[in-house]
This record gives structure tokens, C-alpha cells and sequence, in this order.
């Protein structure tokens, strides 16, 4: 007589027409097919978002695969499996009874084991005079064979959409790192940003573009949502390279011109060369005492501490920032990308000091479109300072905190 395989489950538990479905799914088994049970587990964990089940439920699926005694679930094989609940809660890494029933019917709700519940609600397996296993009540695995190419799909196409999300986060970190680092270079040099530029560029506007498309970066965001800000960064990064390029080019070309004028020039052996005003102003120098940067601040604020709380400004540092001469030539370079005066840097150094000025540049920085006008909010805190108003402290712990904090939501 053969055996009625049990569809409905026991006690008050409902059934749907998605365990219905998946009962039909566990029917259609090739006899031929072998899956291995610890890679369709892998591509599981790997699926998981798409799948509707949680970190737990595979705690309790990987518990549930320990019980079957073969490494390959086949079609032919049965493959139910009837562990008790105290069984499942110790290799479940003592997950509470109440728990792992939740977790157990979320397995059954995805569609990757199917309930075959005893008239009792008990698992186990009933032998025949041979010893064999004639009918079992329990758990049973085969929508793991039957679905094995479906999940695997799945996870092939979330690997590659990590794979592409990380690439185009590759791309925006290189992008920004080389446009901060041109845009430095440009002002140090005074690049023109135009073809027959006289003076310095204009390259707050170039800055002022670079912040704008950086700061659309959301905390979290998609491969969709980041393609569009990574061309936008590396046409911004050609353009700022083309600059540079034909900025060398113009200068090679001035050179070539006046070289052979220059040769002329120098190539009269018998000029006197006088170096005694040189000399004399060497010794006057020497004389006096070389005028020492200031160190206030230096001791009390480490600068890991206000790297931590300001870590953009790395980006602007030619060689990376290791001490503080590193942290105050880039502070330089960003006090006039972000068009603060020099008259208003000037003075809040000598209110402030030179470190803590110069902690406050990277501290407006870091903020971004958060204030309209750096140079007006320089001016006020300096204006604070004169009057013992103002406080480094709570400005570096609010950053450190508001930097926690989006990390904790990402």
C-alpha cells in the first residue's frame, strides 16, 4: 500500500496556497539531479535579501542540512529530515524554542523546505522489518534540489551587482582624490583656467563645482544612484587634467622660445658676477633670530583625533597629511579653495593661533553646503575668540559624534 504523504500541517498553523505551491515545486524532483547541499547553502546566504529570509533563518536551514547524513541531495534519495526541537536548538547554537518555530516558518513561507508533519505534530521516521525507512515526518529539502538553478541565479546576479557597486565606488574615491590634488596643485602654481589667463586661476569656481557634485553622494546609496556622479567626476577630473596639461605646454613652449637668447646671454665668460651682496645678506640673516611657526594647540588636540573628525582634507594633501607641517600647507590650500580672504585667515591666526585656524578650515570644510559663507563664519569664530568665547573642543567632538552617527545609519 503506499504511503499518503502528508500536505496540510498539524495543529493550529494554516495552510496557504504558496505552501501548496511549494509542495508541488518539492514533487517535481528529476531523479538525476544532485545538488551539493553546502554550496546551494552558500548561494542561499548569497541570495538572502532576495529570498525573504534573515540571518537567523539560515542559522536554522544550516542546522536542518546537518541532519542529513549525505553531502549530495539527490533526486531519488529521500530527503526529509525529523530532528526533534531540543536537537535543532543545539546545533542551532542554543537558539530559544519559541525562535527557531518562528525561523522554521519563515523557511517554510520562502518556499525552501516544505512541512511534513506527523498526525501527532512529532518528527520522526517510521522503519520497515529491513531496517530502511519507510516513512518519515519532518522537513523536507527537496526545493533546495528543485530550485538550486533559480537560487543560484539569484546569487550570481547579486555578487555581480556588488561587484559593480564596488567598481564605481573605486571610481568616485579615485576621481575625488585626483581632482582635490589637481585643484591644489592648480592654485599653488597659479594655473589659469583659461587660455591667455593672467594671474592666478579662478579656482574656487573649479572647487566650488567639485563640492557640489560630491556632496549629491548619498551616505547609502546604489549602483544606479552612483553611475551618474561618477561621470560627472571623471569628466570633471579630464577637465581639471587638460588645465594642468596645457598649462605644462605653454610654459615648454616659452622656454624653447627664449633659450637661445638665454644661451647668449650667459655664455659671455668674463661678466663679474657679484655675490657680495648676497653674502651680506646672508650674514644679516643669520644674525637674526628665524621667526619659529606657531605651536598653539599643537599639544592639545592630537592631530589622529582631528583627522578623524576631518578626514576630507587628506584629499587636498600632496604626499598625504603625517604631522602637523603637512595639516597646515594643506590648510592653506583649502582656506583659499573654499574663499576665505587672506586678510580674515591672517586673523584668525593671530587670535587663534595657527593649528587651531587652520582645525577650523578643515572643520568648514568637512561641513560643506552646511555654510554658505566660509569666510563670514572664520570671521565670526575669530570674532568669539577675542572674547574668550569660542572653544575648539565642542566644535572637533560635535564632527566626531555627527560622523558616528552617519555611520551608524549607513
Amino acid at each position: 500500500m503506499q504511503s499518503h504523504s502528508p500536505t496540510t500541517p498539524f495543529g493550529r498553523r494554516s495552510l496557504s496556497l504558496a505552501h501548496v505551491a511549494s509542495q508541488m515545486v518539492a514533487t517535481e524532483r528529476p531523479p538525476e539531479k544532485i545538488v551539493h547541499k553546502w554550496k546551494i547553502f552558500h548561494a542561499i546566504c548569497t541570495a538572502r535579501p532576495r529570498l525573504g529570509v534573515s540571518e537567523r533563518s539560515l542559522s536554522v536551514l544550516n542546522a536542518l542540512l546537518t541532519f542529513h547524513p549525505e553531502t549530495a541531495l539527490t533526486g531519488e534519495s529521500d530527503l526529509i529530515v525529523f530532528p526533534s526541537n531540543h536537537q535543532l536548538t543545539r546545533r542551532a547554537h542554543g537558539m530559544p524554542a519559541s525562535t527557531l518555530r518562528r525561523h522554521l516558518a519563515v523557511l517554510v513561507d520562502a518556499g525552501l523546505i516544505v512541512r511534513r508533519d506527523s498526525p501527532n505534530g512529532k518528527r520522526y521516521a517510521r522503519k520497515d522489518n529491513a531496517g530502511e525507512i519507510e516513512l518519515a515526518f519532518g522537513f523536507d529539502l527537496s526545493p533546495l534540489v528543485v530550485r538550486s538553478e533559480e537560487i543560484e541565479s539569484l546569487a550570481a546576479d547579486i555578487e555581480a551587482e556588488a561587484r559593480a557597486l564596488k567598481l564605481v565606488r573605486e571610481r568616485i574615491t579615485l576621481c575625488r582624490r585626483d581632482i582635490a590634488k589637481m585643484i591644489a596643485t592648480g592654485i599653488e602654481e597659479a594655473v589659469p583656467t583659461r587660455r591667455g589667463g593672467q594671474g592666478p586661476a579662478d579656482w574656487q569656481v573649479v572647487h566650488a563645482a567639485f563640492r557640489a557634485i560630491v556632496d549629491q553622494i548619498p551616505r547609502t546609496a546604489t549602483r544606479q544612484q552612483l553611475e551618474p556622479i561618477a561621470d560627472e567626476l571623471s569628466q570633471l577630473a579630464d577637465d581639471v587634467l587638460n588645465l594642468l596639461e596645457a598649462h605644462i605646454k605653454s610654459k615648454n613652449s616659452s622656454a624653447n622660445e627664449s633659450h637661445s637668447e638665454r644661451h647668449i646671454q650667459n655664455s659671455k665668460p668674463d661678466t663679474p658676477i657679484d655675490l657680495e651682496p648676497v653674502l651680506r645678506e646672508g650674514r644679516a640673516a643669520g644674525a637674526e633670530p628665524k621667526p619659529q611657526p606657531s605651536r598653539v594647540g599643537e599639544g592639545a588636540y592630537p592631530l589622529g583625533m582631528v583627522l578623524s573628525a576631518c578626514p576630507d582634507i587628506v584629499d587636498y594633501a600632496k604626499g598625504g597629511v603625517s604631522n602637523w607641517r603637512d595639516f597646515l600647507a594643506t590648510a592653506a590650500v583649502v582656506r583659499s579653495m573654499l574663499g576665505i580672504s587672506p586678510s580674515a585667515w591672517e586673523e584668525a591666526q593671530k587670535v587663534m593661533g595657527e593649528v587651531p585656524a587652520a582645525i577650523v578650515v578643515a572643520c568648514i570644510l568637512q561641513r560643506g553646503t552646511a555654510i554658505n559663507s566660509a569666510g563670514g563664519y572664520l570671521r565670526g569664530l575669530t570674532r568669539k575668540a577675542e572674547v574668550g568665547e569660542f572653544s575648539l573642543g565642542p566644535i572637533l567632538m560635535a564632527q566626531i559624534n555627527s560622523r558616528r552617527r552617519d555611520k551608524q545609519r549607513a
